[in-house]
């Protein structure tokens, strides 16, 4: 999956804070995905973010 810095991604579940927008601010072996409402930062292995992802929305 070709995941970039700056995408925004619409993962399957939700954050706890009700948002499922993502934008991705570091790739590699992990993701840092940081949530478009609450501005929370998390750290989740490339696996299992591929495994979640629903949509990549990418820049223009």
């Amino acid at each position: 999956m070709d995941v970039q810095v700056g995408d925004t991604i619409i993962m399957k579940k939700q954050h706890p804070c009700g948002c499922d927008r993502f934008a991705v601010t570091r790739t590699g072996m992990d993701f840092k995905i940081k949530c478009e409402k609450c501005g929370h930062e998390v750290m989740v292995p490339r696996q299992k973010a591929e495994k979640n992802i629903k949509k990549i929305i990418r820049p223009e």
